[in-house]
């Protein structure tokens, strides 16, 4: 069985890695070079890579199911490789972007092998996926895949870029580093607690002074007779 790989090409066509949203892209699906086996390119699948959304590009026909996104594989001549160009595009919430198509191996010996997929729309889903079923004799289908990052436009990162600058360069903006940030909180919160601990010995000290006051005039305080000058009748 021959091995199977799909490579993402720029414009440039090289290897594309990090593209922006609109960028031209060239995906590329082809098997090792013999004269037995040719291919079939269905049920392409593009995934945001965290599990949370995917969409489906190619049906189980061949097909595309939106032109606007992704149109139809165009094969070799010799049905060893197929090729669709289309713009770059994203999910919302990342840049991460992963591609997984299945290839169904054909016999070159077989005539139906060189058809291209019927895409008009008078062909039925569901017929084309039974009639691939029909097929006997064939080695099972591979899943290939392969990823890119795509970025926001050249345009909003600027603009972005823009708006930071500017927030950055605020008359009234100050900017510390972290460590003389650290520094200083250090420094408050200690003249904080050296002022509550100044507060704290203050009211003990003149609570004490008070209860020292109050303990010497008791001894005036309680009734007092002078036996020089009592007299009794």
């Amino acid at each position: 069985m021959p091995g199977c790989h799909m490579k993402i090409y720029n414009d440039e066509h090289k290897i594309a890695d990090d593209v922006k949203i609109g960028d031209p892209l060239t995906i590329v699906i082809s098997i090792d070079k013999q004269k037995v086996y040719g291919l079939h390119v269905t049920d392409c699948i593009v995934r945001d890579g965290l599990g949370w959304g995917e969409q489906r590009l190619v049906g189980e026909d061949g097909c595309p199911m939106d032109n606007e996104i992704m149109g139809q594989f165009n094969y070799t001549q010799d049905r060893l490789a197929a090729n669709v160009t289309f713009p770059a595009h994203k999910f919302p919430y990342t840049t991460s972007v992963y591609y997984q198509c299945n290839v169904r191996l054909c016999a070159l010996e077989d005539p139906t092998c060189q058809e291209a997929p019927q895409c008009s729309g008078k062909r039925p889903k569901r017929q084309a996926a039974a009639d691939s079923k029909e097929e006997d004799g064939l080695p099972a289908t591979i899943e290939v895949f392969s990823g890119l990052y795509v970025n926001e436009n050249e345009n909003a990162n600027d603009s972005g870029e823009d708006a930071v600058y500017k927030e950055k360069t605020l008359d009234d903006a100050l900017c510390v580093s972290q460590r003389t940030f650290a520094i200083a909180i250090a420094i408050a919160g200690l003249i904080l607690m050296l002022a509550v601990v100044a507060a704290v010995l203050c009211i003990m000290a003149r609570r004490s002074t008070k209860t020292v006051s109050n303990s010497g005039s008791s001894i005036y305080s309680g009734p007092y007779t002078n036996t020089a000058f009592s007299h009794s009748s």
